[in-house]
């Protein structure tokens, strides 16, 4: 089992979910299950809207490193993985601090999700909570 420490600015406190690694697929899918409100569109690592920053807690190697083509292209086009980052992840599978929660495989390990909120200018864009 992992532990997910949700953090945003909608959330009156960090949220701590326990997560059994791969049973809800994405981070997305844990987030979803526990009404966690990240904001989402396409579901398919295309569009960036549930970009978050996610932190390893503990002494342990990363386990969550794979990051897809989709996400690749879709966190450079935003300015969150830069040629720097994007070598040490295909050389040394270091993981990226930034990953889409659609895309992005929970294992076991406990991890810190921080997220924000889009800007006003997208409201059609669904919650988490909501689905």
């Amino acid at each position: 089992m992992a532990n997910v420490t949700f953090s945003g600015p909608c959330l009156p406190k960090d949220i701590t979910v326990y997560a059994v690694a791969g049973d809800n697929g994405t981070l997305l899918g844990v987030a979803k299950k526990h009404e966690v409100p990240i904001p989402f569109q396409c579901q398919d690592g295309e569009c960036g809207s549930c970009l978050v920053k996610v932190t390893v807690l503990g002494n342990k190697a990363p386990l969550a490193v794979a990051v897809t083509e989709k996400e690749k292209v879709t966190l450079s086009v935003n300015g969150k993985l830069d040629k720097q980052t994007l070598h040490k992840v295909e050389t040394y599978d270091l993981p990226s601090p930034y990953r889409l929660a659609c895309q992005y495989i929970v294992r076991d390990e406990d991890i810190l999700v921080e997220f924000d909120l889009l800007p006003k200018a997208h409201p059609a864009v669904s919650r988490a909570s909501r689905d």
